[in-house]
């Protein structure tokens, strides 16, 4: 069971996944090595998957970055979200409810890919319609 102490970790951890154990023993009050057990365990449930960075993409050269809303037939969510993920312009692909059944992050260099990376998308068996939305700014 997660306790305020874990949900406190992976709120520390999202921020800045290279706090040290002692930085985050020092916030929560406890020791290193209590936290080193409970970031074990948080690992091993399955409830940190992975450390990863955030980058910025228009500083390594993407100039292109939206959110691809994709309406797909009802049978071919799965099909499509998977053949999209599998490109190298997703950055982040999604199964959502809502507005949209696929919502995918797009990389591309310019505006110019980013259109022919819509019409791909367009093109892939199963999608009935294509909503893009240009990002300007990328607050948090």
């Amino acid at each position: 069971m997660v306790d305020e102490k874990d949900l406190e970790i992976v709120r520390l951890l999202s921020e800045n996944a290279r706090r040290t154990l002692t930085e985050i023993a020092e916030r929560l009050g406890i020791s290193d090595v209590a936290v080193k057990k409970r970031i074990d365990k948080l690992e091993r449930e399955g409830v940190i998957k992975k450390y990863t960075v955030v980058v910025e993409p228009k500083k390594l050269g993407f100039n292109g970055v939206a959110l691809v809303g994709i309406d797909t037939e009802p049978d071919k969510v799965l099909s499509v979200a998977s053949e999209v993920a599998s490109k190298e312009y997703a950055a982040a692909v999604y199964v959502t409810t809502g507005d949209h059944m696929v919502m995918v992050e797009v990389w591309t260099r310019s505006s110019k890919e980013l259109m022919a990376v819509l019409e791909e998308i367009g093109r892939i068996d199963g999608v009935k319609k294509v909503c893009p939305a240009i990002v300007l700014e990328r607050i948090k």
